[in-house]
């Protein structure tokens, strides 16, 4: 099982982001059944501020290229997250299209 962390902001606006977490406390059903068929088991958001952290444990089969393609081509995933990119904006160094920006481990407690 392998652990991803990624990153984005909220548009910094009260209402935007309240309205971001009214949404995550019922996502669409089609969503949460595309999310665990491309084979992601665990998926927590936490906020700060106006600063998203996602943490995703994933089966053994999980590749970003595969759930890409996936969601391609998958309407209901692409109304979704065009939906969301209304409340999102990307990380001043994400790279240009980049939305969720994977972080850099740099320690683990042991």
């Amino acid at each position: 099982m392998k652990r991803y962390c990624l990153a984005v902001d909220l548009k910094d606006d009260p209402a935007v982001i309240a309205e971001y977490k009214k949404i995550h406390q019922n996502i669409w059903p089609e969503i949460r059944e595309r999310i665990k068929a491309d084979g992601i088991t665990v998926m927590d958001i936490y906020l700060t501020g106006n600063r998203l952290f996602m943490i995703m444990e994933v089966n053994d089969d999980f590749s970003f290229e595969k759930k890409s393609r996936s969601d391609a081509g998958n309407p209901k995933v692409q109304e979704w997250e065009n939906f969301m990119w209304s409340f999102q904006q990307s990380l001043p160094w994400a790279k240009p299209g980049e939305k969720w920006v994977m972080m850099e481990k740099i320690f683990e407690l042991q």
